[in-house]
Order: structure tokens, then sequence, then C-alpha cells
């Protein structure tokens, strides 16, 4: 995993063996810091709106990054799941991936849903990770993003919440 940006209570980060191939829109993965936290209803209210407030920053910046990179992503989706930790025998902790879609992709076609098959099938084993340049103009559409009004008003809100 890349970094890409971090939070209090959460990283961003770009997955070494996407869900979906850079060429086709790309896979983000926004992680809690406190692995003990394995699902939404375990959040405090300031990590819910935390999380909020960085997915939609983050999904943002990911189609206007990867759009600059001439990756003409049309559609962010975004999912909460966690499943494969337990097949592993892995404790599972809360996570959402973000990923990016584009029309014409021949592995994730849009506007069918991301198709998750079990890693041992082999499905994702050419697809490609985001790359240095992917992550700095992404990085770059975060810091853009985040100064909006609309997400300066959301962190006047969370810096408000007590813990």
């Amino acid at each position: 995993m890349a970094l890409i940006y971090e939070t209090e209570n959460f990283t961003v980060e770009a997955p070494a063996r996407p869900h979906v191939s850079r060429e086709e829109g790309g896979h983000i993965k926004v992680a809690i810091k406190d692995r003990s936290i394995t699902d939404r209803t375990k959040l405090s209210p300031k990590q819910a709106t935390e999380l909020t407030r960085l997915t939609m920053i983050v999904g943002q910046a990911l189609e206007a990054a990867m759009n600059k990179r001439g990756v003409p992503v049309i559609k962010i989706n975004y999912q909460d799941m966690g499943n494969w930790s337990y097949k592993e025998g892995k404790s599972h902790y809360m996570h959402y991936h973000i990923y990016g879609r584009v029309l014409g992709a021949k592995n994730q076609p849009f506007p069918e849903s991301v198709y998750l098959p079990d890693r041992s099938t082999g499905f994702f084993d050419n697809f490609k990770p985001l790359n240095d340049d992917d992550i700095a103009e992404i990085k770059n559409q975060i810091d853009r993003v985040a100064a909006d009004e609309k997400y300066i008003e959301f962190q006047k809100i969370i810096d408000q919440i007590e813990e």
C-alpha cells in the first residue's frame, strides 16, 4: 500500500493489488487507524463525520486527478467491505474502497458492479496500481478539494464534536 493522505483517524492508501486497474479508473482504500473498530456502527460521532467528509473529498479528488492524468473517470463507487479477512482468519477492521469507473473498461466494465472474485482466481493479477504520478496528482486534488468552503464547514463541525 502506498500512503496517499491521512487524518486524525484514517489513512488513505493506494493498494498494491487493486480491484480496479488504474487505466480503468483506479482504486483507493480508506482505513480506520484503530483496527479494533470493525464496522461503522462502532465509530464515534466524530469519527463517522470525519469518515464521511474524507470519503467525499477523496472520491472527488480521485475523479479529478485521474481525468487530469488521461483516465476518463465518469463515476466513483464507494464500497464498505472487509469480508476477505474472515476467509484468511485475520481480524477485520473497518475500511472503504473507492473505485474510479470508466466507459469501455474490459475487466471491470461500467455500469456493472465491480466484480470481486477471490484473489486466488487470478482475476486481479494483471491489474495495475495507481502510479507515483497518479498519487501525486491525487494528493494535489485532495488539498484543492479540501479547501472548498463546503469541506471547510464540514471540518468546523467535526472540530466541535466531543469524543
